[in-house]
């Protein structure tokens, strides 16, 4: 049995203005959206430790914080703005975010937080958490 369907004359008029204006009212001039703050994250395990790196570039060493408990890791990080508007200079556009930007994950088991070490270089915090069975609170000092 052969399926009925209605003729719209009009229909064949909008697929083509589609197809014409498809692209065309997007924002041509608008500037890209600013990225937010994030933490991305790469977690390797070996027998003895935990290995975490974490991009956390344009932030100071100083405004780093990580926090371990038992098994529980915790990162955040302050981007702060300096800005500094000279007379008769104004600032068009800015792309260089600062706000507060925090990360919090599990590991499968729990971290020996005496024995942990933490290393900012070039914009990369590497973590060094030694496993063990049970733990203290320890907030983590960057060198």
């Amino acid at each position: 049995m052969a399926n009925i369907t209605r003729f719209n004359p009009v229909s064949p008029i909008d697929e083509m203005f589609d197809e014409l204006t498809r692209g065309f009212f997007v924002r041509p001039l608008a500037f890209p959206r600013q990225q937010d703050l994030q933490i991305k994250l790469d977690v390797k395990e070996d027998e003895k430790a935990y290995k975490i790196k974490a991009d956390i570039p344009g932030v100071k060493k100083e405004d780093i914080h990580v926090d371990v408990e038992g098994n529980h890791v915790s990162l955040s990080a302050e981007s702060k703005s300096d800005r500094e508007e000279k007379e008769g200079e104004k600032s068009l556009y800015t792309e260089r975010s600062y706000g507060m930007v925090s990360r919090a994950f599990d590991l499968p088991s729990d971290v020996d937080a005496a024995a942990c070490k933490a290393e900012y270089k070039d914009g990369v915090l590497t973590l060094t958490l030694p496993k063990k069975n049970g733990g203290a609170t320890r907030r983590i000092s960057v060198s």
